[in-house]
């Protein structure tokens, strides 16, 4: 059927601030629901008390609500529409993950949407409590002929100890209404039954728990699916997982499509998803299903399912190019699959399964080095904080692409000397999986251990470890080449299977140049494919490419042809004059979806100053990677090589490097290098800001007053430059975000063992000392700068002493009690340091204030945390301005600025400590928060800042 005409207001809800197991592939599917329902001509409304996503922006929607996700809110926003005359008349839980969903079902409970007459859409509120009852999905599954684990549901300590008695060990413990897996686990010993039950009925909301067989070493696999209201039913994807059963899914390899699912079982999979999403509800719109497999019987059995988009549908989005939620929200407000258009071809329809012709790998990125004593396992808690994707023509490609992404000073898989040698470490590993266990699994084979044993004791399919296997054969055969006489057939297949420029330099102990300069002489290029959703059988319309050597370039020894002329490229180079936007690659604690808003805002001003804009970024929950954001996006690791290749292919004006956290700033040097221009403040610029010693020295020179420091390369020289400054002191490595390795430390020994903590983590640093500033006040501003005139946007009061990382500090904009006199300083050391650092662009600075005088901490040239929280405080498009500003169009004196000043608006800082009971919740130098929510008080009378202020001092510790 076409669009309903009853639908006229639609009120999407949001998922609220990061944490772990609720990332920003909801910022994504809000933002593509709420551009595709507008689109319809509908209005759209949006409530989330996230600063930091597009979600919450003007662009996307008609109102928005910067509102906590709490009943009263959703009651105020009804009332509200209903007196201004245009009622909402349905709300789109289904974009905001768990935290939209329980709102949804509460306000439903409360007869909030009966009251005012408001229709749930896109899901059936049914449906979501059959899925999340553990026991009512159970009994369903069963009625519906699918298999599940032998298990019941229990709510009380007594009723789980005699399922426990009658299903036997090992068992799982599965919470309803929790997620991310929160208070999950496996129990294979009756001693540790009580503990871990006790944990489960805590967790669940509802205090019941699932205690079920369990299934660990089976065959884990997703299906995403879509279905409209007449009933047609598509399957967008297929997703293996690379480790078994008994790890969470968000913290597993995953890949697509399915590499070891024999047709048979998958055409048995596929009918049995379509007959589960029939069972649980009629309603249209996505759905993920996972299933288990025994590997021995091929027995399939229904783990879960969720009747919304997930993290699984972002993914399974930008593997296929089938943009899920885009037509999720049209399908809500009434179409039907056979109505809509694909909008990667923009021709064919949008009811048909997508056909991929290349694989796609996930792998998470953890951050258990922010919490020391962290329970490092993995299980059925998930405790990764972000993704990237690879994509190749084969498995090994996409494989190392995927690593190559990582950040976490790694090449690809292996082949770059990091190897673990110790086999009893290994065999620990494999066995007890941890962040790093596909690293293992390399070195294990490296290390000469059996097939047989690797495979016993991980249960991975035997396919995925040959493929890594193959990789450790392929080194040592290039290893006993030079690169004078190695044959460019076996280097060229060493590019075909991922590896980069600097693993094959560290194969042959050359540099990284010199296999470069080798590839550009026998024409080993890489080409960019087209992402098409249909195996290239229709054209498509949307530039959104990954690279690849698999194709059939000649190899020759003279010359290096055009990337557009090679065969089998499909990125054409357009005459416009163009920029490339580096994205900041997987999220982690220091660096989250801030800067993804910020490289957004960055691709939309530049287009409406004129440039074809070029997006290269890897993660794939973000808005960034959407394909209608940038003109052309290169779904690719941003790392060297990969960039540079962009690069040279596209010949951009320059690249901007601000607005992608410190993924992209460290590429800042190498582009000026390489004689790429920077769009915006330049190189030195910011190496200036990041060098303690020069830094302090043009604030000697511009009379700025800023704590007495030193800089060390070895822990001799800490402990004789602590006896000239005096303890306590702040110990941190230049060349960081998010306070990462800081710490404040307060006697001698304490000092030592921090600087040998930190050249074992980054050799050959420079140790920065400060002398700490204790009991001072913390603030910080940010503002637009065109190399001479400055334009402050906001400055913040922390509420927290200084001390604590100011990711992890509530924020007060404005300041609330700082005097008129620190507010000037603060004013004329900002715009004194903006323009001294010939910074063009943005500017973030904090400062420290002890007795009246205001010392500078640190100042970053760059895009911030904060940048979002004034733009939506203020209303006002500061990431707009400043990218005009950086790309010569505008000056900060031809804007208008016209800020929206009422009351204060707080930043609240979100944790995710619940994911390592073991971890103290203590905060200092080191930022831990995961996420933040914004909070607008009318005065300081209000309750909720009184009690954040009572509590200031609470959790500040070394």
């Amino acid at each position: 059927m076409p669009k309903n005409s009853q639908i006229r207001s639609v009120l999407i809800i949001g998922s609220g601030p990061i944490v772990i197991g609720q990332a920003c592939e909801f910022d994504y599917a809000g933002s593509q629901a709420a551009r595709s329902i507008r689109e319809e001509g509908i209005e759209v409304s949006l409530i989330n008390s996230n600063p930091a996503t597009i979600m919450t922006d003007p662009i996307n929607a008609d109102f928005v609500y910067l509102l906590p996700l709490e009943k009263k809110s959703i009651v105020e926003i009804l009332k509200k529409h209903q007196e201004m005359g245009r009622p909402i008349d349905a709300v789109l839980p289904t974009m905001g993950g768990q935290t939209a969903l329980n709102l949804a079902i509460d306000c439903d409970k409360a007869g909030i949407w009966q009251k005012y007459d408001v229709k749930i859409i896109g899901v059936d509120i049914k449906a979501i409590e059959t899925t999340e009852d553990r026991e009512k999905f159970r009994l369903l599954m069963i009625e519906l002929g699918a298999g599940v684990c032998k298990g019941r549901t229990a709510r009380s300590f007594l009723e789980g100890k005699e399922i426990a008695q009658e299903i036997g060990f090992p068992l799982v413990i599965r919470p309803s209404f929790t997620l991310g897996g929160t208070g999950g686990g496996f129990v294979n010993r009756p001693e540790d039954f009580d503990k871990a039950l006790t944990a489960g009925l805590h967790a669940s909301p509802v205090h019941e728990v699932l205690v079920e067989q369990s299934v660990m070493g089976w065959k884990e696999y997703e299906l995403e699916l879509l279905r409209d209201n007449n009933g047609n039913f598509i399957i967008i994807c297929s997703i293996e997982n690379f480790d078994p059963m008994g790890i969470h899914t968000g913290d597993s390899i995953t890949v697509a499509p399915a590499m070891t699912l024999p047709d048979t079982l998958y055409q048995k999979m596929r009918d049995l998803s379509i007959r589960v999403m029939s069972g649980i509800g009629q309603f249209a719109g996505g759905c993920n299903i996972q299933f288990s497999v025994n590997p021995q019987t091929d027995d399939i059995i229904v783990i879960e399912v969720n009747p919304r988009v997930s993290r699984s549908s972002a993914l399974a989005s930008k593997a296929t190019g089938y943009p899920i939620a885009k037509i999720a929200a049209k399908m809500a407000v009434g179409y039907n699959l056979d109505e809509l258009t694909n909008p990667i071809t923009g021709t064919t329809s949008a009811f048909f399964e997508p056909a991929i012709d290349y694989v796609i790998v996930k792998v998470p990125r953890w951050n258990f080095d922010k919490f020391p004593g962290a329970d490092r396992s993995l299980g059925l808690q998930m405790k990764s904080v972000g993704e990237t994707m690879g994509i190749g023509r084969n498995f090994q490609e996409a494989l190392q692409k995927a690593c190559q992404s990582l950040e976490i000073r790694r090449n690809g898989l292996g082949a770059d000397g990091h190897e673990l040698t110790d086999r009893n470490a290994l065999t620990e590993s494999l066995q007890h999986p941890s962040w790093n266990r596909l690293f293992h699994i390399y070195d294990a084979f490296k290390a000469g251990m059996s097939f047989r044993t690797i495979q016993q004791l991980t249960k991975i399919d035997p396919w995925f470890l040959h493929q890594i296997e193959e990789l450790i054969e392929l080194e040592r055969e290039i290893q006993q080449y030079d690169l004078d006489d190695i044959p460019p057939e076996l280097l060229r297949t060493a590019k075909q299977k991922g590896y980069a420029d600097r693993q094959l330099a560290h194969l042959l102990q050359v540099k990284e140049s010199k296999i470069y300069a080798y590839r550009q002489a026998h024409n080993i290029r890489r080409v960019y494919k087209c992402v098409d959703t249909c195996a290239a059988e229709f054209e498509a319309k949307t530039p959104y490419y990954y690279s690849t050597f698999n194709n059939q370039v000649p190899i020759t020894t003279d010359h290096a042809e055009p990337v557009s002329d090679l065969p089998g490229n499909e990125s054409i180079r357009s005459d416009r004059k163009k920029v490339v936007i580096l994205g900041s690659g997987p999220n982690r604690i220091g660096q989250g979806i801030e800067f993804d808003y910020s490289c957004v805002h960055g691709v939309l001003a530049a287009k409406e100053a004129g440039y074809e804009t070029i997006m290269i970024n890897c993660n794939p929950e973000t808005v960034s990677t959407d394909p209608d954001i940038a003109d052309k996006l290169y779904f690719e690791p941003v790392f060297w090589e990969h960039v540079h290749a962009i690069i040279m292919h596209e010949q951009p004006e320059g690249v901007i490097v601000q607005l992608g956290g410190q993924t992209a700033l460290k590429m800042a040097e190498k582009l000026t290098r390489y004689g790429i221009k920077i769009i915006g403040t330049s190189w030195e610029a910011l190496d200036l800001a990041e060098d303690r010693g020069h830094f302090s020295e043009m604030l000697k020179t511009l009379n700025i007053p800023y704590p007495k420091f030193g800089t060390v390369r070895e822990s001799e020289a800490a402990l004789e430059l602590s006896r000239e400054l005096g303890f306590p002191l702040l110990v941190r490595p230049s060349y960081v975000l998010g306070g990462q390795n800081m710490k404040i430390v307060i006697n001698e020994n304490e000092l030592e063992q921090h600087v040998m903590k930190i050249l074992e983590d980054i050799p050959d640093n420079n140790i920065l000392l400060d002398h700490f500033l204790e009991n001072a006040i913390e603030a910080e501003a940010d503002a637009i700068c065109d190399g001479e005139d400055v334009y402050i946007i906001g400055i913040m009061e922390h509420i927290e002493p200084a001390g604590i990382h100011s990711g992890d500090s509530y924020a007060v904009l404005p300041t609330f009690d700082l005097s008129d006199n620190v507010i000037r300083q603060i004013e004329e050391h900002t715009r004194k340091i903006a323009v001294a650092l010939k910074t063009v662009g943005l500017i973030n600075i904090q400062f420290a204030i002890k007795n009246e005088v205001v010392y500078i901490i640190e100042a970053n040239p760059r895009a911030s945390r904060t940048v979002p929280f004034i733009c939506k405080a203020y209303q006002e498009p500061y990431v707009n301005y400043a990218t005009k500003v950086m790309l010569g169009d505008k000056k900060v004196k031809d804007f208008k600025f016209n800020p929206v000043k009422k009351g204060y608006a707080i930043k609240i800082p979100v944790f995710s400590f619940s994911k390592f009971p073991n971890v103290n919740k203590e905060l200092g130098p080191e930022m831990k928060s995961t996420g933040e929510g914004i909070y607008f008080i009318d005065d300081l009378t209000d309750d909720f800042f009184q009690k954040v202020y009572s509590e200031r001092n609470l959790y500040l510790s070394r």
